[in-house]
């Protein structure tokens, strides 16, 4: 069991299930036809990929007591190169098939929707800043205090965004951004960028060391935790009010989906204390798939 729930957090296959069931969220929340299987097979092996991609670059020779997720990749350096193989050929392959299946519909998209599809991926590309992570010294993830920032971003845009532009694709419709998709994409932005700050402490003294000014070096656990965590939260908190009141939600639907910002908070109280690498990674992490949940089951009380 402990075998597996390594597999599943540090090959980041968790990420994957997290992306496709932001996605579903996305899609109901905003009233908008689900996706294909298909696309949710590419978003699952993209984002996998995605992130692998900078852990196979960890020497091998980082010592466990150092750094437990580096080593495990160093154990398993075979596993992880075929897993890295079958997600390429799984997302070329339905990569493909979605551009063959939308070609028509692609040419026919306007600028402010390719400008979408585009944003995204780009950002996605300057936050490693080269194909090999960690060789350039012009990336984004080297700012310290705008890197979760970046991150949420592209998550938002990857979950919320992308599920309505590859919607109306596949079923030839037009959803143009409104009020309720740029607030909820904001709310996405902001719950999963607190996540990565949160996810900073535990590369504290790394971050130390190298002088990346993460919002923890600059200014202290306490301060980040109690002046930059819990405030932006219940700021976050605010901006689902908003636009749960906007689109008329039930009251049954507003309380399911304020659980995840309560867990956060509670959450980011209980950090004053160092936690091991698998909380950060089961608990934090797993703050993005309890969003989810409950955003799909809020939209129960709807129907």
């Amino acid at each position: 069991m402990n075998g597996l729930i390594r597999l599943l957090f540090f090959g980041n296959y968790f990420y994957g299930f997290c992306a496709v069931a932001l996605s579903i969220e996305a899609n109901l929340q905003q009233h908008i036809p689900l996706n294909s299987f298909t696309y949710y097979l590419f978003v699952f092996a993209a984002t996998v990929l995605y992130y692998t991609h900078a852990y196979i670059a960890e020497p091998a020779s980082i010592p466990e007591h150092k750094n437990k997720r580096a080593a495990w990749y160093a154990r398993n350096r075979t596993m992880i190169a075929w897993s890295q193989l079958l997600l390429t050929i799984l997302c070329l392959s339905t990569g493909s098939y979605l551009l063959k299946e939308n070609w028509n519909n692609l040419l026919a998209l306007k600028s402010w929707q390719w400008l979408l599809i585009l944003t995204f991926p780009v950002v996605a590309a300057l936050y490693y800043g080269s194909l090999s992570p960690g060789a350039s010294k012009k990336s984004l993830r080297n700012n310290g205090w705008i890197k979760p920032f970046v991150i949420g971003f592209v998550w938002a845009g990857a979950v919320t965004v992308y599920p309505v532009v590859f919607s109306d694709l596949e079923h030839q419709r037009i959803d143009r951004p409104n009020l309720f998709m740029i607030l909820l994409t904001l709310k996405n932005l902001m719950y999963i960028s607190l996540l990565c700050i949160l996810f900073d402490i535990k590369d504290y003294a790394t971050d130390y060391n190298k002088q990346l000014q993460t919002f923890v070096v600059r200014y202290g656990l306490r301060f980040t935790l109690f002046s930059i965590i819990i405030p932006l939260s219940l700021a976050g908190l605010g901006v689902f009010l908003v636009f749960t009141t906007l689109r008329g939600f039930p009251l049954e639907t507003i309380l399911i989906n304020m659980i995840p910002f309560l867990l956060l908070i509670t959450v980011a109280y209980s950090m004053h204390r160092r936690k091991s690498i698998l909380y950060y990674l089961a608990i934090i992490d797993g703050l993005m798939l309890v969003k989810a949940i409950c955003g799909i089951a809020g939209m129960i009380f709807i129907k």
